[in-house]
């Protein structure tokens, strides 16, 4: 049993599930392992105000969750500095270039009235609504069929690659599949 002021049977008794609660919520394994570290020192600082061994573990899921929210606060705010400073408000054409050669070889694969959709919606940033009226559809339709080409062009993606996705959906590493 886990002596609620004894700091090295607490750590040792909780230190793998709060390492798997902070990897649902970050990606990064050197941000987990830093955010861990930052728990230890908060429980070793805040120790003492555990009252009973039966809220020690509640304790520390909330020591983990604030760790958690302050380091998104961080990270936003940095993100927020850095692009204050360097890049420009709009998109550059440039970027959008690169980013549709890179994703061309997948939309490619597509029949073309889905890749012609989501060239002119997900990468032109031309609205469903006026796409609907250049095409004589209704808005509703153009919806459905924008979700239905997205969901094609991601079984193209899912064909080629594994992907490893956090919690909130953000893609952190991939692998080719190999054929067989």
């Amino acid at each position: 049993m886990v002596s609620p002021m004894n700091i090295e049977d607490i750590w040792l008794a909780y230190r793998a599930e709060l390492k798997r609660f902070l990897h649902a919520k970050i990606s990064n394994e050197t941000d987990v392992e830093d955010l861990l570290q930052d728990i230890l020192i908060k429980i070793y600082n805040k120790l003492s105000a555990v009252k009973t061994q039966k809220s020690v573990k509640s304790w520390l899921f909330q020591i983990a969750n604030n760790t958690i929210i302050d380091y998104y606060r961080k990270k936003g705010r940095a993100q927020e500095n850095k692009l204050e400073g360097h890049w420009p408000l709009e998109e550059s054409q440039e970027s959008n270039i690169d980013l549709l050669n890179c994703i061309s070889p997948f939309i490619n694969a597509l029949p073309d009235e889905h890749a012609n959709l989501l060239i002119a919606i997900d990468m032109n940033n031309q609205s469903q609504k006026e796409y609907a009226e250049q095409l004589g559809v209704s808005y509703s339709t153009l919806k459905s069929r924008v979700q239905k080409s997205r969901g094609l062009l991601k079984k193209v993606f899912d064909d080629c690659c594994h992907f490893k996705i956090d919690k909130i959906g953000n893609v952190y590493d991939y692998e080719v599949k190999t054929k067989r």
